[in-house]
């Protein structure tokens, strides 16, 4: 289930607390500024998952034009956008089949250019 959380661990970027859920094992989703329209104006979502993957199912469900802004229609992630659990890219562990465990936060970092 894919909630705006609501308790104790209050970040000092502003951002939506994390609750958890009945299994305990919730992580902490990060939105940036350019998609939280995409999430009703959340700038952190709660998700119990165990996997990116299993996370970015949930952001579907929940958030479906979220998802499409950071994975395409084959549910690769996009090019332009990074995914990282706490400090490490996904890319640079087990990609989307990273292991998420109670407390990681995944951040959706997308990429920035302009001329």
């Amino acid at each position: 289930m894919v909630s705006r959380a609501s308790t104790p661990h209050v970040p000092a970027t502003g951002a939506t607390p994390v609750t958890r859920d009945q299994t305990g094992m919730t992580i902490a989703v990060w939105v940036p500024a350019m998609l939280r329209e995409y999430c009703g104006g959340a700038a952190s979502l709660s998700v119990a998952a165990s996997s990116v993957r299993a996370a970015l199912e949930q952001l579907e469900r929940e958030y479906p034009k979220l998802y499409g802004s950071v994975c395409d229609e084959t549910g690769a992630v996009r090019r332009h956008v990074n995914l990282f659990v706490n400090t490490s890219n996904v890319r640079d562990r087990e990609g989307l089949d990273t292991a998420l465990v109670s407390g990681d936060v995944l951040t959706i970092l997308p990429a920035v250019s302009g001329g």
